[in-house]
């Protein structure tokens, strides 16, 4: 088999260069016109119900400025597009753990979103230090001062989590180390994965893929506790005294689709610009068929989910859901969320030939990966501005800025090595594969 490399053209690069510029733009005016946009919320509830309402308004410490829904937009984007890159690299392990032959082809793809890993681990930490205050309310020391105004029991009696081993309220050194060392373990068991997988470019027989074999099972069970354990350290911790026993499966469930459809998109769409030529409609099925699937998954964590906090009627519980369901903010975005997720991709893609078709996974994949970064927006925009949350200029262009940058680094990764490797020992399955 002759060797495919992609090219990385610099009308490519031009062209993501004016999405990013234009998302910068659309950013700028979001931040203009959300300048002093919550301030007549919380004056607003201040003239009906004095100092506690203004707070309650303004999400629970004190008035809200523009600046907490840019730190919000940031923290959305950092979390799922950090998502991504990492399960695109679980899906090339998962297909080396299980002796996958099918995805010979196509698995070099998805690993190069892993490029974009320690981009996301440093602007995690960038975004952490600057906005912590605004973004998690447990940071705040006044909590854990017991008999103090401001002293909450149970953020207390979840303080060690975040703060050993010093005291509660100072430096989370725990949660910090938490996001260093994952992002350390995960940027580095992808370097390894990446080197030996390059390697099978050059070296014959199956020595590569035992090793990488090896790789992938380390790299699944390190993902399988680091992502959960991301997940509520991320996410779920914004709203501290929420919690729930599913939300690591559902947060991984969101990133798990997106991947999948963006693997679906970049390869119908490489094969569009005459690359993979080993790749035929029947690969295609088989993506199609993993994007469909999943967005039943991850149907399934939501609904389970929800019924389970719904039919217990605890409000310590309920107020996750309150917030989203009654909120005129974000109650259209909420049930949008399960059109885009749910409903669209389960009837465009129930047939046999929707999933074989490039047509269609065209419009499915794009909108599937709006759907779920609209997924991670309702998940942290809540529990950070309240009420005082929108969406508008600033969450498009912040948006664009993030998937322009992702897409350009993983273009770039995919360039510097062949499509898929022509000495791998499974390539020959990969070429007859027929469903």
């Amino acid at each position: 088999m002759a060797e495919e490399t992609f090219e990385f053209t610099a009308k490519t690069k031009k062209n993501l260069f004016i999405f990013i510029a234009v998302g910068l733009v659309l950013t700028v005016i979001g931040i203009f016109m959300s300048m002093g946009g919550g301030h007549h919320e919380v004056a607003e509830a201040a003239g009906h119900g004095g100092h506690e309402a203004a707070e309650a308004a303004a999400g629970g410490h004190g008035e809200y400025h523009w600046y907490t829904r840019v730190f919000a937009n940031l923290w959305i984007n950092n979390v799922f597009f950090a998502g991504v890159a990492l399960v695109g690299v679980l899906f090339f392990a998962i297909q080396y753990a299980a002796q996958v032959g099918w995805s010979a082809g196509i698995k070099r793809i998805p690993l190069s979103f892993g490029a974009w890993i320690p981009i996301a681990g440093v602007l995690m930490l960038i975004t952490y230090f600057a906005a912590s205050h605004d973004l998690f309310h447990w940071t705040h020391s006044g909590l854990y001062e017991k008999g103090g105004a401001e002293y909450d029991s149970i953020i207390d009696g979840k303080g060690a989590y975040f703060f050993w081993p010093l005291a509660k309220g100072s430096v989370p050194v725990f949660f910090i180390a938490r996001m260093i060392i994952f992002f350390g373990v995960w940027y580095w068991l992808f370097a390894k994965l990446k080197k030996v997988a390059y390697e099978e470019d050059t070296v014959g027989g199956t020595e590569k893929w035992y090793k990488l074999r090896k790789l992938s099972a380390i790299f699944i069970v390190f993902f399988a506790v680091s992502s959960s354990m991301a997940a509520w350290d991320w996410v779920m911790s914004i709203d501290t005294h929420w919690f729930s026993t599913m939300f690591g499966w559902y947060n991984f469930a969101s990133w798990w689709v997106s991947g999948l459809a963006l693997t679906a998109l970049v390869v119908v769409f490489l094969k569009d610009k005459g690359y993979l030529s080993i790749v035929n409609s029947n690969h295609i099925h088989d993506l199609g068929k993993f994007v469909f699937a999943f967005s039943i998954f991850w149907t399934y964590i939501w609904f389970s989910q929800f019924l389970l906090i719904y039919y217990a009627n605890i409000p310590e519980e309920t107020i996750y859901f309150l917030e989203r369901w009654k909120s005129g903010h974000y109650a259209p975005l909420f049930y949008l969320n399960l059109v885009i997720n749910f409903f669209f991709p389960f009837l465009v893609l129930m047939t046999r030939d929707a999933k074989r078709h490039s047509r269609f996974i065209k419009v499915v994949a794009p909108l599937i990966i709006i759907g779920h970064w609209l997924d991670f927006y309702l998940m942290i925009t809540p529990g950070t501005l309240k009420e005082n949350g929108g969406f508008g200029f600033l969450e498009l262009g912040m948006m664009f800025v993030y998937a322009g940058a992702f897409v350009y680094v993983f273009l770039n990764q995919m360039s510097k090595a062949p499509l898929y490797a022509k000495n791998h020992p499974m390539l020959e399955e990969s070429l007859h594969h027929h469903i």
